[in-house]
C-alpha cells in the first residue's frame, strides 16, 4: 500500500522530500502535483520502474509517450539534441510553465528510449515537482493521472487519488488540490511550431 505524504510548500519539508526521492531512486512510482494536473512519475534511470509505468498505461515501454520532467533548461539539454536559437527562445520564454514541448531526442537518452526520435519535455512551474527533480538529480519520467469519469477528465483531490491508486504506486504526495486542465503540447521538431493539444498554457510562439 502506498504512503500518503503531505508535502506543502513554504517551506518544503526537506526530510519528506528526500524520503520521496529515495523511493524514486529505488524504483518506486510516485504521484505528485504539477502546475497542471497530478502526475505519475518514476526515475528516468530505473528501467524496472519505467516498465511499471508502461504496464499501467497498457502499452510497451518503447511506444509509450511519456514526458520528461526537468528542473530547468540546462537539465533539459542533456536529453535533447542541438536546439536552434529560435527554439531556445520559445523554451526560455515559456518555461517553467504549463507546456509540454516535443523536441528531437539526443544520444544521451536511456537505452529504452534510444529508438525514439522525439521526446516530450516539461519544466512545470510548481515548487514540489521542481524540488523532486533537483533532489533526484535527473528527470522524472511522467504521465498524467487520468480519471475514467467522462465529465471530469482529471482528479484534483489528492485524497481521492490516493484512494484510487494506493495499491498501484508507492507514494502519493498531497500537495493540495491540483488542476483539471492538462499542459499545452507543442511540437518544435519542424521549421514551425505545431500545436498538438491546447491545454492550460497560452500560446507564446
Amino acid at each position: 500500500m502506498a504512503e500518503f505524504i503531505k508535502l506543502y510548500t513554504d517551506p518544503i519539508d526537506k526530510k519528506a522530500l528526500r524520503h520521496v526521492v529515495d523511493v524514486l531512486r529505488n524504483g518506486g512510482l510516485v504521484i505528485y502535483p504539477t502546475d497542471t494536473v497530478y502526475g505519475l512519475g518514476c526515475d528516468i534511470q530505473n528501467k524496472k520502474a519505467l516498465e511499471k509505468v508502461a504496464r499501467i498505461k497498457g502499452i510497451k515501454l518503447e511506444k509509450a509517450d511519456l514526458s520528461f520532467i526537468c528542473s530547468d533548461l540546462k537539465n533539459l539539454s542533456d536529453h535533447v539534441s542541438q536546439i536552434e536559437t529560435k527554439t531556445f527562445k520559445i523554451l526560455k520564454r515559456s518555461l517553467p510553465g504549463p507546456y509540454t514541448f516535443i523536441l528531437p531526442g539526443s544520444n544521451n537518452l536511456p537505452t529504452v528510449f534510444k529508438k525514439k526520435k522525439t521526446v516530450g519535455i516539461r519544466v512545470p512551474d510548481h515548487p514540489i515537482a521542481l524540488a523532486l527533480v533537483r533532489e533526484l538529480g535527473n528527470p522524472i519520467v511522467s504521465t498524467s493521472i487520468k480519471d475514467e469519469d467522462e465529465v471530469i477528465e482529471y482528479t484534483t483531490d489528492p485524497e481521492l487519488i490516493f484512494e484510487k491508486w494506493q495499491h498501484r504506486v508507492d507514494v502519493v504526495i498531497d500537495g493540495g488540490f491540483g488542476g483539471n486542465e492538462a499542459s499545452t503540447v507543442i511540437d518544435l521538431t519542424g521549421n514551425q511550431p505545431i500545436l498538438i493539444r491546447e491545454g492550460k498554457g497560452e500560446l507564446v510562439l
